[in-house]
């Protein structure tokens, strides 16, 4: 399917959308579900949530649906995200847990299971991040001047377990500590190059990888809502040791600068601007795993650069900055809109400098799932540099 019949098609379906609602009252907030019952059972009633704050109450937001991605090709997948609090009592974020199932056109497996746990009060933040994939992929090699025809399929299983609790040390300020753990098995090379050797291969390429550290994490969340924020900011740092006593193949060291802000522009309406800087560097004599780097898309949610596909650049350091602009084409909120702008940079290889800069820019729509949660489903199509863009689906905003 090309892009120009992609992008038709996510236009008429935004225009069903918007014909399907234009005689409802938009006055009041109303998702997906809203509109399904006014289709189905010619119900105008919208649900309305009588306990805003009351914990154990699960707002549930499944989607199963086909998609496309640059990376996986056409899929399947079952995607859900679980929002509760888990007080009623006193200033609490709400809580998420997102999972998903996904088989692709490539023959890829991927489970997630990501959770951001807030206990009653704030006083503890509990952050989790496993993961299982079987995932055929491409790679490109090292730095920022890699061609996109250099390409090559690499085959791979992962484990991910990564955990952590942080616990509040003042006013929207956490400290606490984790424990990281990565590995990989079945590695190989599927189709590399002919009669020359590959980056990866030059860096080392084994048929298993073993990561194994503690870390520390430092968080600012001044956020009400992380799945989808409307204002606040954010800011994280983490710093994460492996040791070859705790099982890594080597030691090594990662550290993460993860920083947001959130306006609403202009301040009389629901719609935001938002930034995203993510900062991602390796240190230490050791080497970390080439499939650990630092890599387009592998960020914690596979966000970072709308425009390219999935591991387009890989490198010992990394530095992305990404801005969005939200807003609402329907003032009840179901339909929204986005319009994003992005640039990454790799350290090269050897000198270790910045010397190529990968810009990125799109479009896309906002579908209200749940509208207490404020869970959307994410529609974009971004493009990158040399021909590169695709579509990119979320459930629940990108940052």
């Amino acid at each position: 399917m090309t892009s120009r019949i992609k992008i038709a098609l996510l236009f008429l379906f935004s225009f069903l959308l918007i014909s399907a609602v234009r005689s409802q009252d938009a006055s009041r907030e109303s998702d997906l579900v809203d509109l399904g019952r006014r289709l189905l059972k010619g119900s105008a009633t919208r649900r309305r949530d009588t306990a805003l704050q009351q914990a154990g109450k699960l707002h549930i937001s499944a989607l199963p649906v086909v998609g496309y991605t640059l990376q996986t090709g056409f899929a399947g997948v079952l995607s859900a995200n679980f929002a509760f609090y888990t007080s009623s009592e006193g200033p609490t974020n709400i809580s998420s847990i997102l999972t998903s199932v996904t088989y692709s056109q490539y023959r890829q497996i991927i489970f997630p299971i990501q959770a951001d746990i807030w206990t009653k009060g704030n006083n503890y933040n509990i952050i989790t991040d496993w993961r299982y994939l079987k995932y055929p992929s491409l790679t490109y090699g090292l730095g920022g001047n890699t061609s996109p025809d250099s390409g090559y399929n690499i085959d791979y299983a992962y484990l991910r377990l990564h955990q952590a609790i942080l616990k509040r040390i003042a006013r929207d300020l956490y400290l606490g500590p984790g424990y990281d753990l990565d590995y990989f098995w079945n590695v190989r090379e599927v189709d590399p190059p002919a009669g020359k050797e590959t980056d990866f291969q030059q860096y080392g390429l084994h048929k298993t990888a073993i990561a194994s550290g503690v870390s520390l994490h430092f968080l600012y969340d001044a956020r009400h809502n992380q799945i989808n924020p409307d204002g606040g900011g954010y800011a994280s740092v983490s710093y994460r040791p492996n040791f070859t006593f705790l099982g890594s193949d080597d030691n090594w060291q990662s550290l993460i600068l993860d920083l947001r802000k959130y306006l609403r522009w202009p301040g009389n309406t629901h719609n935001v601007l938002a930034i995203w800087s993510y900062n991602w560097f390796t240190t230490g004599a050791g080497r970390p795993p080439y499939l650990l780097l630092p890599a387009t898309g592998w960020d914690a949610y596979s966000n970072t650069a709308r425009g390219y596909i999935q591991g387009r650049f890989r490198s010992r350091n990394m530095l992305y900055l990404e801005t969005e602009y939200r807003f609402r084409i329907l003032s009840n909120g179901l339909l929204g809109g986005v319009i994003f702008g992005n640039a990454q940079s790799f350290s090269e290889p050897g000198s270790g400098r910045y010397e190529y800069f990968m810009p990125g820019y799109g479009t896309g729509l906002r579908i209200s799932l749940n509208k207490f949660s404020r869970t959307n489903l994410c529609i974009d199509y971004g493009w990158g540099t040399h021909g590169s863009g695709g579509f990119f689906v979320n459930l629940g905003e990108v940052f």
